[in-house]
Order: structure tokens, then sequence, then C-alpha cells
């Protein structure tokens, strides 16, 4: 516990570096709010009446202190765009990216790790060639192309794929909200109609950031295992008879996962951030789709308190990688 504190205490200046920066970075952008919420055809007046009204006509410091001190309160501002408070629009759309996130992280570590491990243990066959195909695709195709190829084929030529409209089809109502992830909520209120509505629609985006984690997790799965099996504890076992199995999936594969996690918490923590392409896609009601629109609408409290947010997830993931790593490897606990 004690080290757990220390880290989170060693994660605050970061977190007030990303404060000050994202607060200077809504303030220097190009764009005005007041502009763009009074309309092309304002008067200089009334744009100075909004600019007021939002505090935006104050000294950038006097600015600064007032929106540290709604920190302070919880309080991340209003939204000018939805009109409502922004940290109500983040604690809405965050379970929707983070559901889309997890699926897609679970398809590629489905098929990246034993991939990865196969092309390890068997080098030059048919299965690392195949684990050196799909990393290229997964860091070659970006996103947005993967998602709407897999539109055209499944939804446009196929029609077996819904509508990309969004978490649920037209016809389905949201399950009683207790996670937010609907596949959870839905299965749990035993609403099986729209658990089946629910996960027919993410799998098409799932799939599509699945894809792009497949390449990092793929990779690092295969030359960690390499270095693995040529260890001499692995010769060891060998030449003490075990067998194969036993080696790869209990001596092999447990020492080579510890790289593995860490880059599982860096894929999570990068596409958690970065799957608005896909939610754009999909009209997927995701935390990515929803500070871009801010930010074209030069809307600065969303935004800053977007990248706050993934700040405060990228501490806790990784925060969640050390103690993992800690119960894998025995020698950490004791470092």
């Amino acid at each position: 516990m004690r080290g757990v504190l220390w880290r989170l205490a060693g994660s605050l200046p970061a977190l007030v570096a990303v404060i000050i920066v994202t607060f200077v970075l809504t303030r220097v952008l190009p764009g005005d709010t007041a502009t763009y919420f009074a309309g092309p055809t304002a008067s200089a007046e009334s744009i100075a009446q909004i600019r007021a009204a939002l505090g935006l006509d104050r000294p950038l410091p006097e600015q600064f202190w007032s929106y540290v001190q709604a920190l302070a309160r919880g309080d991340l501002g209003m939204s000018l765009t939805t009109g409502q408070p922004v940290l109500v629009d983040i604690m809405n759309r965050l379970p929707a990216s983070a559901e889309l996130t997890l699926f897609g992280l679970l398809i590629a570590m489905g098929i990246a790790i034993p991939l990865g491990v196969l092309a390890a243990v068997k080098q030059g066959s048919l299965a690392d060639h195949l684990c050196r195909v799909v990393v290229t695709a997964g860091v070659s195709l970006p996103v947005f192309f993967t998602g709407l190829l897999l539109v055209y084929v499944f939804y446009y030529l196929l029609g077996w794929s819904p509508a990309p409209v969004g978490r649920l089809d037209a016809f389905a109502s949201a399950p009683p909200f207790i996670t937010g992830f609907y596949l959870v909520d839905a299965a749990l209120a035993r609403d099986w109609e729209t658990w089946h509505s629910a996960l027919a629609q993410i799998i098409l985006p799932a799939c599509t950031l699945g894809l792009f984690a497949l390449a990092p997790i793929a990779r690092i799965t295969r030359a960690s295992m390499l270095a693995v099996l040529g260890a001499e504890f692995i010769r060891t076992a060998r030449a003490s008879g075990l067998s194969s199995r036993t080696i790869i999936l209990t001596y092999a594969l447990r020492n080579a996962l510890l790289p593995v996690v860490t880059t599982l918490g860096m894929v999570f923590s990068f596409l958690l951030g970065a799957n608005v392409l896909v939610e754009k896609v999909f009209a997927w009601p995701g935390i990515g789709s929803y500070a871009v629109e801010a930010l074209i609408a030069s809307d600065g409290a969303p935004v800053q308190g977007f990248v706050l947010t993934m700040a405060i997830l990228y501490v806790l993931l990784n925060l969640t990688i050390d103690l993992v790593n800690r119960a894998l490897d025995p020698r950490a606990r004791h470092s």
C-alpha cells in the first residue's frame, strides 16, 4: 500500500503539468468560442457580451485560478455544445469508449498472444509468416480505412452486420444503467434481445480496433517467447524430460508475459484516447468523438476535461500494470 501511495504521489506533478498545458493550449489555439456561439451574423457587442459572460475577457492568470478552484470542487466546467456539465458528459460517454476498447483489446489478445507463441515455437513455419503478415497489416492500415472496409464488406455487400449507427439499433432501448457497459448491463437485466443488439453493433468497431492492436501485442509476444525459450532454465527443463506443453505453458509463457502485460496496458491507454476515428466511422457515442466535436466548436472545457480524464486513466493503468507485474514476477515484490 505504501508503494501504491508513493506512485500516486509521484504522478501528481505530471497531472499538474497536464492541467497547465491543456489550459494554455485551449486559450492559444485558433478559434474564438464567443464568435462561434454568437453566430456569423452577430455584432461585435454581442460577441463581447458572450465573452464577458464566459469569463474570457479576464486575464489568463485569473482564468486559470478560477479553473483550478473549480477543479478542486470536482467541477470540470460547462459544455457549451451540449449545455450540460462536462463531468456528466464524460461519465455518460466514457463507458461507451471503455466498452469498445476493452472488447477490441480482448479480440486482439485472443488472436495475438496464441499467434505470437506459435510463431516463436515454430520459427519459419506458416504460423510465423502469418504473424509477420498480421503485424505488417495492423501497423500499415489506418483504423478509419479498416473500419470503412469492414462496413462496406459486412454491411453493404454481405448484409451480415447491422447499420453502423451507434451502440444499439433504432428498435432497441438502452438497458438499465448499472455499469454503463451495455453488454454487462443487458446481461444483468436478463434482457437478451438488447444484449444481442449491443453485441451485433460492437463487433465491427471492436474488430477494427483489435486489428490495430494486434501488431504490437503479437510482435512483443513473439520476441519475448523467443528470448525465454533460449534461456538456461528452459534447456534444463527439457533435459529433465518435461513435456513441451508443460515447458511452453507453465515455464516459458509465464516469464514471457511480463513485457506483454506492460504492452497491453500501453495499448489499452492508447486505444482509449485514439479510437476517435473508429467512433466517427461507426457513430459511436464515445468520449473521443465528444472531445473532437468540442474542439471543432472551440469549446475549451470539454477538451480540458477529456485530456485530464485520459491523464488520470493513464496513471491508474500504469499503476495496475506495476501491480500485475509484481504478481507475475516474485523478484519485483522484493526489489
